[in-house]
């Protein structure tokens, strides 16, 4: 378990290296751009399978401790120590991470997004994957700020050599606005190891807070939260995403949305809450208000993206409906309570296979009509996508009403058990306030299901045309990709005792001080 751990952390940046090396004579093939895509979903499939392994090895019945760890010093004038551990909470993102760049990789085997050569293309997404992995398995505070910025320059590039219109434009603001709020982000987390004396993550969350003054850890949270903010990302500090959403490459985008915003709000789980309780304790209802300001925001932004006569781009409506989704995510946090975390938690991993699902298809829809303008698509009397593509059709509806959250899908019990942990938040939070906010989300839930239902009574209704080209439906390799996703979306509404009976007990240790 602990070789695992560590292979599937490091075994995508050794894929990625491989990537841009010669290939061997005897795997060239006779189309060598083949051969690395073919490449690349072989090392994101072995990670895969590693995940799986290391999931199915997990001791289930104690996921509030720390398993499979690596624990070597690194740089002992500092403390600083190569520690990794997974456990309850970190599980799932890992699994999660490894599903979701495996199923790009098997997309982008079959579609590569136009650009450069596929060489950089691969070794991006495996640079990519391994420093999310290592986000959500390193235990060292210095370990994780260079682990969350790793994922930074593969981005980048990602859009801005393979994305769309204003790709410059958009990578730029993307690496601008994460790189200002990391600057800010170290200096927190420098805070909290020089006053503590130790980086050890596990140490701090055991000591909870006890070592720290409050006036340090008001500081810290302060720091450290502006930079988790932006990658999560909360209103205001979200005006980088839609435009790297809708310039990145249809894979770009599922990787942002589904793994890069976790990284964020893992951050706020995994380090303010057990280490700087006091600070996160002040800042709780101003967390909380940006939180639901962002859901309101995010929704109103996509209503009017939908209405008709508004040049909407779809790809742009789907990156704002993920500002209100993960509002949900930090309305959970900032409760601190173990029910609102464990909804936090849920509502991450729902998101990621929903919206990341939603990607896939709107760049599908993308490729077959050449345009995501909303406008376009529905024409006269929309784009019948249910009498032209059935198949495409009834996917995207699917994936509308599981991100609208219907019960019996994963998009479920995430917003309910937030709205829950802000309903009674932990002792010594203002009661009135986060009522308040509550009804506020509350009433967010409507505006998502409103604009959601207009996108598809748009795009997949209408008189079905006579056309000269008729569109495809869905392609064996876009099925093969977009089943898993679909799957777990169901398995996850109908069972969330799947995720939530991993992430419950380690969330009572983490809030409880480390004590099980």
């Amino acid at each position: 378990m602990q070789f695992l751990l560590a292979f599937i952390v490091v075994g995508p940046l050794v894929g990625a290296v491989a990537a841009l090396l010669p290939a061997p004579p005897g795997l060239k093939g006779r189309n060598p751009d083949q051969a690395v895509l073919r490449h690349g979903v072989t090392v994101s499939g072995v990670i895969l399978i590693a995940a799986i392994v290391l999931a199915l090895g997990f001791d289930h019945d104690h996921p509030s401790k720390m398993q499979a760890t690596t624990d070597i010093s690194w740089i002992p004038a500092l403390d600083v120590r190569i520690h990794l551990g997974i456990d309850g909470i970190s599980l799932p993102l890992l699994v999660l991470t490894a599903l979701l760049t495996f199923l790009c990789a098997l997309y982008s085997y079959f579609k590569m997004p136009e650009g450069p050569s596929p060489k950089a293309f691969v070794a991006l997404i495996l640079l990519l994957e391994s420093g999310t992995l290592a986000t959500f398995a390193v235990l060292d505070l210095l370990l994780f700020f260079l682990a969350f910025e790793m994922v930074l320059i593969p981005m980048y590039f990602l859009i801005a050599r393979w994305g769309g219109a204003q790709k410059q434009a958009a990578a730029w603001k993307f690496i601008l606005y994460t790189l200002l709020g990391s600057v800010v982000m170290l200096l927190g987390l420098l805070l909290i190891g020089l006053k503590s004396g130790t980086f050890d993550m596990v140490a701090l969350a055991t000591d909870n807070g006890r070592g720290l003054t409050s006036s340090v850890q008001v500081i810290a949270v302060l720091a450290i939260g502006i930079g988790l903010a932006v990658k999560t990302p909360m209103w205001p500090l979200h005006s980088w995403l839609p435009d790297a959403h809708t310039a990145a490459p249809t894979v770009g985008s599922v990787l942002l949305a589904g793994v890069l915003l976790k990284m964020g709000t893992y951050g706020f789980v995994r380090i303010l809450l057990p280490i700087a309780p006091d600070g996160m304790h002040t800042f709780a209802p101003y967390l909380a208000a940006f939180a639901v300001a962002g859901i309101i925001y995010g929704s109103l932004a996509c209503l009017a993206l939908a209405r008709p006569g508004a040049k909407g781009d779809l790809k742009r409506l789907i990156a704002y409906s993920s500002v209100g989704h993960m509002g949900f995510v930090l309305l959970g946090i900032a409760s601190m309570t173990p029910t609102g975390v464990n909804g936090a938690l849920f509502a991450n991993i729902a998101h990621g296979l929903i919206t990341g699902l939603l990607f896939f298809l709107v760049g599908a829809v993308k490729d077959r009509y050449g345009t995501a303008d909303l406008d376009t698509l529905a024409g006269a009397t929309g784009a019948a996508l249910y009498g032209r593509a059935p198949r495409l059709g009834g996917l995207l509806a699917f994936a509308a009403i599981a991100s609208l959250g219907l019960p019996g899908l994963a998009g479920f019990w995430g917003e309910m058990l937030a709205l829950f942990g802000a309903f009674d938040p932990a002792e010594g939070l203002s009661r009135p306030a986060f009522l308040t906010f509550m009804s506020i989300a509350a009433f967010g839930t409507l505006l998502t299901a409103a604009y959601l239902l207009i996108v598809v009574r748009r795009v997949c209704m209408g008189v079905k045309r006579e056309e000269p080209h008729p569109i495809a439906d869905i392609h064996s390799y876009e099925f093969a990709a977009w089943t898993p996703l679909a799957a777990l979306t169901v398995l996850a509404g109908l069972w969330p005792a799947v995720l939530l009976g991993l992430t419950d007990p380690a969330v009572q240790k983490l809030l409880a001080g480390g004590k099980s």
